[in-house]
């Protein structure tokens, strides 16, 4: 089940609010919250609902002893230990022994391991509590129940954001709902839905009917179409990722939780750090607390300065997927990340706004190239393609129609992506206070709105079976 389906939408989401409006104990909510949260998890594969369970007891307790015991770190580094390599297994055994195999030749077979739905999202979540807990940061949670309520909430179990259990434990032990709270979340929620289930899913129909092709077809691509539809691809995992986190930001409000930003208009970036300050920042910030700081941050020689850089950005691609072009990903904002800080920074100061904007971007579309292919071939050819390598020209007739077919959608995907439309509703508000026409205006969108893009996503959902989830290698 996924936020994107009339499933959720409907039967299981009111239900679930339902619940939440009725029931006035805080216990009897929490408890209410974890039996739909296991039910949610536990729809696509109930059997991985055990990996879920069984990765949070082993949490609950490592804490509890790390709280307790004198030998704090021996505990912490079994309890973390353990997480990381459960993770391991289910996520990157067959990635380590393919490799092997290519290698060695052995071994002969590699067991095809599915991958849980939502693993490095929850398993990240269990660590930073774990981790939080041994800095004395957060008390361990007394009861088991409670923390896996925490691990388990289905708003960000699967797709993010990464959320720390400090960040809403008075929210899990207290929390209260306000009508001005509910309003914001189903229409924060509302915008969700409808920027995956109509700009990211249309987004995503343009982008693999240029680059999810066979190879040969890919080959045969000239450069502009790999380019449009590495566009096209760069509009979808932004309105895609941040629908979800959206979606759960909504969804939680609606319920007494608060959840942190975990994207800030990326796109608007004028360099490589500002774009890293503004995409997945739950994730962003996860590395940096949790590695890139331990292993010594900027507070060091500029020689473990990039070091640490390299490896915090190896494990960044790494989490992403177990394969080579995820690695390579990271590794390549590894390099521009130390570029930019080390070597290019007195240019790039005074090189106009405008025009770091238009490198940056480009810099990242050519990024999302390397994220998308996690063949390697595909990925080479599809490089190929972009610079001329094929020999199959800048632009042709299909591609020029698929780009007039799409130019209007496309062109409001862009403004989608900008604070344009955040500007314009606090222009909206700000005149409204002032009376008159304006006010009733801004006070009608703000009634109807959430109603309208119901309507909308509900209808793109029953009318178009392309729906892809993205966060299945996560």
């Amino acid at each position: 089940m996924v936020f994107s389906s009339l499933l959720f939408v409907f039967p299981f989401l009111t239900a679930n609010l339902l619940s939440q409006l009725l029931i006035q104990s805080p216990r009897k909510k929490n408890a209410a919250m974890l039996v739909f949260s296991l039910i949610f998890y536990s729809w696509s594969g109930p059997r991985y609902l055990i990996l879920l369970v069984g990765m949070t007891l082993i949490c609950y307790l490592g804490a509890r002893t790390i709280e307790t015991s004198p030998n704090k770190r021996l505990h912490l580094w079994i309890t973390v230990g353990l997480c990381l390599l459960i993770l391991g297994i289910f996520k990157y055994t067959g990635f380590f022994l393919s490799n092997i195999q290519s290698i060695f030749g052995v071994p002969e077979v590699i067991p095809r391991i599915v991958l849980p739905i939502g693993i490095s999202f929850y398993t990240f979540q269990l660590i930073s509590y774990v981790v939080d807990v041994y800095r004395g940061e957060v008390e361990a949670q007394k009861e088991y129940w409670m923390l896996l309520l925490y691990a388990s909430l289905f708003h960000q179990c699967i797709a993010g954001p990464i959320v720390r259990y400090q960040d809403i434990r008075d929210d899990i032990l207290r929390r209260r709902v306000t009508a001005n709270e509910i309003s914001k979340g189903i229409s924060r929620f509302t915008v969700g839905l409808a920027k995956k289930a109509i700009l990211a899913n249309g987004c995503a129909a343009v982008a693999d009917s240029l680059l999810a092709v066979s190879e040969n077809e890919l080959a045969a691509l000239p450069s502009l179409g790999v380019f449009l539809g590495a566009c096209a691809y760069t509009l979808q995992i932004y309105l895609d990722f941040s629908a979800y986190s959206d979606m759960a930001i909504g969804m939680g409000l609606m319920c007494g939780f608060h959840y942190k930003e975990n994207f800030n208009y990326p796109y608007v970036s004028d360099s490589v750090t500002e774009f890293w300050r503004r995409w997945h920042i739950s994730l962003s910030s996860f590395f940096r607390d949790y590695v890139y700081i331990p292993l010594g941050g900027s507070r060091c020689s500029r020689g473990r300065q990039i070091f640490n850089l390299f490896v915090v950005w190896g494990l960044t691609g790494l989490w992403h997927g177990a394969s080579w072009n995820f690695v390579l990903w990271g590794l390549y904002y590894g390099v521009l990340l130390c570029l930019e800080r080390y070597v290019l920074a007195d240019t790039l100061e005074r090189m106009n706004a405008a025009l770091r904007h238009v490198v940056v971007m480009l810099l990242v579309i050519f990024g999302w190239i390397l994220f998308k292919f996690t063949d390697i071939h595909m990925l080479g050819t599809a490089l190929k393609s972009l610079f001329g390598l094929n020999h199959n020209g800048f632009g042709g007739a299909a591609v020029a129609m698929t780009f007039k077919n799409n130019v209007f959608f496309l062109i409001f995907c862009v403004i989608a992506v900008t604070p344009a439309g955040t500007y314009l509703r606090r222009i909206l508000q700000n005149l409204s206070k002032r009376g008159g026409a304006l006010y009733w205006l801004n006070a009608a969108w703000e009634a109807v709105h959430p109603a309208v893009l119901l309507i909308l996503s509900a209808m793109a959902l029953a009318g178009n079976s392309y729906n892809p989830f993205l966060y299945f290698q996560f």
